[in-house]
């Protein structure tokens, strides 16, 4: 009783979160059409096609496209196209349509990664798997970034398929994906190193020749001249306070002592994985998430969508209502940001590598991939189990445009 109670509250909860949630997307779009970071993809994606990918980085092109657009956006700090090159070219066919179309056929992609992501990485079954669903659209990273039309969530829907694959014992195919971490690197940089530290050779192996012969398709068509202005332009970008208030940097006001600081957590984190190899791929990508956020040079808050991917996959791999506590924590941590800024996630983070380095928790009872409601349905399931029974042990919308 106390518990269809308590998921009928959630429930409730999560509905008038995203209702809420989606009229301000909503209401944002209409009071400005082009004030989302999706208007930059849209312009470098015109500028490549009119004059080249080589000048992909001319902010004089790049104010051109966006007049031409009728955007009335301005390039300044942190209002310009500074994405890999990929980004632009997977928005290149939209170029064909007007860019209100546009903006919401791709809003419909992302809205798509959001729901694979969800049905891969939720735990449970029935109802609160959709509770999971419901919540993540009110949540203010993910509306955030659907308002911006950032590509957070196709790199989400990437880690979430890498994870699926891995169950199923087709490591090939795991690594493979994850070359959608091309769209935005940063958000899940430490993962193919935490498949190569956790013994998924295979899978690392695959993920670095598909990522190398994307990064050598980028160097190719920018050329010389296109590769000094794009390195030029990220130089820059870690320059920019607003850039370095959500990491490390924020709290650290020595830059290069702020890089020392997170390679540290970043090889803290590689260690972790190392650590708990086997306990299964979504303690090890949970842990590659949460630590190479933290680890970040370069974050925003949409980029906490991998926070709530990286909590979904533990909460697949440990049971105990420690686990559902700190989760809500970090979840209530981001939500509140606007409030109290980044602080509270940054120390979040940090917390739980601390809390997986006690040796205690690396044997702890609670660990397994799957409930008991879950195993019947999930053919991964058996395969995950022998991982983790090798030791013993079943295991309001900020619309202002910005760097993008």
């Amino acid at each position: 009783m106390k518990r269809n109670l308590a998921v009928t509250g959630a429930a409730a909860a999560a509905g008038v979160s995203a209702v809420y949630s989606l009229w301000l997307w909503v209401s944002s779009y209409l009071g400005d059409n082009f004030h989302n970071d999706f208007t930059f993809y849209y312009a470098a994606a015109r500028l490549g096609l009119a004059h080249g990918w080589s000048h992909l980085y001319d902010l004089r092109l790049q104010q051109e496209q966006l007049d031409a657009i009728g955007s009335h956006i301005t390039i300044a700090q942190l209002a310009r196209y500074v994405s890999p090159p990929p980004l632009a070219w997977l928005v290149t066919p939209l170029t064909l349509l007007p860019y209100q179309v546009a903006y919401w056929l791709w809003s419909a992609l992302l809205v798509g990664a959001l729901m694979l992501a969800w049905h891969l990485a939720a735990p449970g079954s029935g109802r609160s798997r959709v509770i999971f669903l419901v919540a993540a659209i009110g949540w203010l990273p993910i509306i955030y970034g659907l308002q911006l039309g950032q590509p957070a969530l196709f790199v989400a829907a990437g880690v979430a398929a890498c994870y699926a694959l891995l169950k199923r014992g087709r490591d090939v195919e795991a690594g493979a994906v994850l070359g959608v971490l091309v769209l935005k690197p940063q958000l899940a940089l430490l993962v193919p190193v935490v498949l190569l530290v956790s013994g998924r050779w295979r899978a690392f192996a695959s993920s670095v020749v598909v990522l190398a012969v994307i990064t050598a398709a980028s160097v190719a068509v920018l050329g010389p001249s296109g590769v000094t202005d794009y390195v030029d332009r990220l130089n820059f970008a870690t320059t920019i306070a607003e850039n370095q208030a959500q990491t490390l940097a924020g709290w650290i006001h020595n830059l290069q002592a702020a890089r020392i600081v997170q390679g540290l957590v970043a090889a803290w984190t590689v260690g972790l994985a190392y650590g708990l190899r086997r306990r299964g791929p979504a303690v090890v990508l949970a842990v590659a998430l949460i630590g190479g956020l933290a680890a970040s040079p370069y974050v925003h808050y949409d980029d906490l969508a991998m926070l709530g991917l990286a909590c979904l996959l533990f909460l697949r791999a440990a049971r105990g209502r420690w686990v559902i506590a700190y989760a809500i924590a970090l979840f209530i941590a981001a939500e509140g940001f606007p409030v109290w800024q980044a602080g509270p996630v940054l120390a979040g983070e940090l917390l739980a590598l601390a809390l997986f380095s006690i040796p205690a928790l690396k044997h702890h009872h609670g660990y397994t991939e799957q409930d008991d409601a879950e195993r019947e349905h999930d053919p991964g399931f058996e395969g995950d189990r022998q991982h983790l029974a090798v030791d013993g042990q079943a295991q309001p919308v900020d619309g202002r445009a910005r760097e993008t």
